[in-house]
């Protein structure tokens, strides 16, 4: 982040400084007090099973110039820096962090959606990194806390910033708008993640929508082709539309094929000239968030050939179909998370792969959270699939002994194990080179300790 003086910050988030003003320059925000170093702010945050204002001592030993707490402790006159009081810290984060971003000259790109937001995020820097210094969300920093963080670490001479907006529960994605202010929203898909806390796909398509009313008029609305909900989105917002996907829309892709190492295709926008593309990275869907990261570099002025440049050096967050092998056998780790839009992308990724030499594909799935009264029909719609698709269906968990069922209705070969370690013993055995083994599961589920246990990596 660009230096801020305490006095700033106390503007900034409405506070009362208790203790004298240092005069020393904040440079760093962080809740966690293993991060902080010399110029930080500390942000002693509220949970339900921590508090931030327990560690104060701790903070101060590992660096910190100022802290930010709701309640003064006992001890404030040893603490030896000085402290911004606020009614809430959480709140006062988040104050700082819309401070920080309405005092930078930036262009801003949110991104939403019920899957692929952190694969189209990756996609995105690397595209805009071909023409611009890019901000991107790190790690999983895209809920209430996580993204003021994001805010926060952007640099001064930082030119567009990627940030991911996740929510669980209606009404979370609008304050983060507010925060970030983003001149382009990415809204990926509407799918049926959360369902469980939506109601439904229409309520989670207008908890989306709040992205696309948030963009200002001369912001650009980047959606894709194939989502039913396409027009209830633009529908919902005053800023340009540009409709991306696989042989539709103003950014698409032709002549599509999978390859042993990944996708190809022809990268097309109306009015340039095709440009070969080839990402390192299987499936339909994943060619759909390059699709959406191409939308963006275009909205920006990019030109086809750069946006391909990014596309096919972009390297994607762990455990969203990355590959290795395995003593012949192909391991692909998509154990990030899981929904069944998700599950099913996964299943027909893994159907497409061409395998040799008698080979097959085996599927491993754990269960699937926060799908509340939708968890059995949509556990055994995956396993259903998997088995009609010809798939070694594997489900672990007794949470997704529905998967299970819903395979074993097409196919006696599918198996289902309780115990992890079972599982990984089974498929120790049962699979041999040639064979193509897929990881799914929610993050609950811990299907990359399955995948590890099997395959371990050398």
């Amino acid at each position: 982040m660009k230096p801020l003086s305490i006095a700033e910050i106390v503007t900034a988030t409405g506070g009362e400084l208790v203790g004298n003003d240092t005069g020393r320059t904040i440079r760093a925000i962080s809740t966690d007090t293993r991060s902080l170093g010399e110029g930080s702010l500390f942000v002693a945050l509220r949970g339900d099973h921590f508090d931030g204002h327990n560690f104060v001592g701790t903070a101060v030993e590992n660096g910190a110039e100022c802290l930010m707490l709701d309640t003064l402790p006992e001890n404030a006159d040893e603490l030896e820096v000085p402290v911004l009081l606020v009614k809430n810290t959480l709140y006062g984060l988040q104050r700082l962090a819309k401070w920080y971003r309405d005092h930078l000259d930036i262009k801003v790109i949110g991104i939403t959606g019920s899957n692929g937001k952190t694969s189209t995020k990756d996609f995105t820097a690397a595209v805009l990194r071909q023409k611009f210094k890019v901000n991107a969300t790190k790690g999983n920093l895209n809920n209430h806390i996580g993204l003021p963080l994001s805010v926060l670490s952007t640099e001064e001479d930082d030119q567009v910033c990627v940030w991911e907006m996740g929510m669980n529960h209606a009404g979370e994605i609008a304050p983060l708008c507010d925060i970030s202010s983003p001149d382009i929203g990415i809204i990926t898909n509407i799918g049926t993640a959360h369902i469980e806390f939506l109601g439904s796909r229409e309520g989670i398509a207008e908890e989306k929508a709040s992205l696309a009313r948030a963009l200002p008029e001369n912001g650009t609305l980047v959606v894709t082709a194939s989502c039913d909900f396409v027009d209830y989105l633009i529908e919902r917002s005053h800023a340009k539309t540009i409709v991306a996907g696989n042989c539709r829309g103003a950014v698409r892709a032709e002549n599509l094929h999978v390859l042993e190492s990944g996708s190809a295709f022809d990268l097309c926008i109306d009015g340039q000239d095709p440009v070969p593309v080839e990402i390192k990275v299987s499936g339909k869907h994943m060619v759909n968030n390059a699709l959406l990261a191409a939308a963006a570099g275009y909205a920006l002025g990019m030109s086809a050939s750069e946006i391909a440049a990014g596309l096919n050096g972009a390297e994607l967050t762990t455990g969203r179909l990355r590959r290795y092998d395995s003593q012949g056998i192909t391991v692909i780790d998509d154990t990030y998370n899981a929904n069944p839009d998700s599950v099913v992308a996964a299943i027909e990724t893994l159907t497409d792969l061409p395998i040799h030499n008698g080979g097959r594909r085996v599927v491993v799935l754990g269960m699937m959270a926060e799908l509340g009264k939708h968890a059995d029909t949509e556990h055994l719609r995956v396993g259903r699939l998997a088995a009609e698709k010809k798939l070694q269906v594997v489900s672990v968990g007794q949470q997704a002994e529905k998967i299970y069922q819903g395979a074993h209705e097409v196919s006696e070969s599918a198996v289902q194990f309780e115990n992890p370690s079972d599982a990984a013993a089974w498929l120790k055995e049962f699979c041999k080179e040639g064979d193509r083994v897929l990881f799914k599961g929610s993050r609950m589920a811990g299907m990359e300790n399955v995948m590890n246990e099997a395959f371990p990596q050398t």
